[in-house]
C-alpha cells in the first residue's frame, strides 16, 4: 500500500472532530465540566469531605483544565501511530499501516495490536490526570494528602478517555 493510499478517515476522534467541525466543542466543554464536577462531589461525598461545595469550587476549574491538558497528551500518543511511517511496500510498513496506523485511526478494536497501542494511551493519559490533580489541581485545597490522593485517582480512572476506543469508523 502507497502512502498516498491513506485517507482523511485515518485521522483520531475526537479531537479531530472538534477541529473539523467545531460546534462540538459547545457540548463537549461544559459535558466535560459536569463530569468532572460529578466525580469531585461523588468522591467527596464517599470520602465524607466537610464543605463539599466550597472544597469543589476552588478545584473544579483547574481539574477541568489540566484534564483537557492530559487528554491532548494522550491524543498526541495515539497520533504518534499516524506519525511513525515505514516504506509501505515492505512488510513490516505494511504489518505497521495494517495493524497499527489503520486499526489506531480507523477501529482500534480491529486487532490486538491496536487495542494495546490505544489501552497504552488511555493508561498514560489516566497517570497525566493523576498526576496534574494530584500535584497542580488540588494542592491548595482543604483536603488532607490521603484525600488527595483518592480524589486524584478517582478523577483519573472516571475520566479517562476512554473514547479513544471508539471507532470513528461509524462516523465515516
Amino acid at each position: 500500500m502507497k502512502k498516498n493510499d491513506i485517507k482523511l478517515y485515518n485521522l483520531i476522534f475526537p479531537i479531530w472532530l472538534l477541529w473539523l467541525i467545531p460546534v462540538t466543542w459547545i457540548v463537549v466543554l461544559p459535558a466535560n465540566f459536569l463530569i468532572d464536577l460529578l466525580v469531585i462531589v461523588l468522591t467527596m461525598k464517599y470520602l465524607k469531605v466537610q464543605d463539599i461545595r466550597i472544597n469543589a469550587k476552588s478545584v473544579i476549574f483547574k481539574v477541568w483544565i489540566f484534564g483537557f491538558a492530559a487528554d491532548f497528551i494522550g491524543t498526541a500518543l495515539m497520533f504518534i501511530a499516524n506519525v511513525i511511517t515505514f516504506n509501505y511496500e515492505t512488510e513490516l510498513g505494511k504489518w505497521w499501516y495494517e495493524n497499527i496506523t489503520n486499526a489506531v485511526s480507523y477501529n482500534p478494536l480491529e486487532n490486538i495490536y491496536s487495542v494495546l497501542w490505544v489501552t497504552a494511551c488511555v493508561i498514560i493519559t489516566a497517570f497525566f490526570i493523576y498526576l496534574f490533580n494530584y500535584k497542580f489541581c488540588l494542592e491548595k485545597s482543604n483536603l488532607d494528602n490521603g484525600q488527595r490522593k483518592k480524589l486524584a485517582l478517582s478523577l483519573a480512572v472516571f475520566t479517562a478517555p476512554y473514547l479513544f476506543y471508539l471507532p470513528t469508523s461509524w462516523f465515516f
